[in-house]
């Protein structure tokens, strides 16, 4: 079985439960939601979920077919191939010493990302960009001692019209 990762849009009823029931349908057919963003759209009322999931065609066809059953889902598109897609990142990193914080700040300069705060032993460095990206960059701070990482999961929006 060849599972490959999706990126579902959902536009969804922006009440409460609405959340639960995607979930629970996902729960319900065996899948993982590998990541999952909310919030709300550029229509009044209604809410957009970005959906992760590994999944073969099979599927990807059948949780379509099950969301698409929901009542509070309006719309569903499948927007794998033709999306902008972006994660945001803060990552806590341990500073030992004055040249490991310009080393950091370095990287931070070269991945474009922004420190937002500061303390004597250690640095908040926000990032945003693709998933590779954000791995990339934790894995040069890894050995500078990472104390907390938060993501958010990828959010995404199909390109063009």
């Amino acid at each position: 079985m060849n599972k490959k990762y999706h990126v579902i849009s959902t536009l969804v009823e922006n009440k409460p439960g609405v959340l639960q029931k995607v979930a629970g349908m996902f729960n319900r057919r065996g899948f993982n939601i590998d990541g999952i963003t909310v919030g709300v759209s550029e229509v009044e009322g209604l809410s957009r979920m970005v959906i992760t999931v590994h999944a073969d065609k099979k599927g990807l066809e059948q949780v379509t077919k099950q969301l698409n059953k929901l009542v509070d889902v309006v719309k569903i598109k499948d927007i794998t191939k033709n999306a902008v897609k972006r994660e945001l990142c803060l990552i806590k990193v341990h500073v030992p010493n004055e040249i490991a914080r310009a080393e950091i700040m370095q990287y931070t300069n070269i991945f474009r990302a922004n420190i937002v705060d500061v303390t004597e032993e250690t640095l908040i460095i926000e990032l945003t960009g693709d998933t590779e990206k954000i791995d990339a960059f934790i894995s040069l701070l890894k050995g500078y001692g990472i104390k907390k990482i938060s993501r958010t999961g990828l959010t995404a929006m199909a390109r063009g019209v």
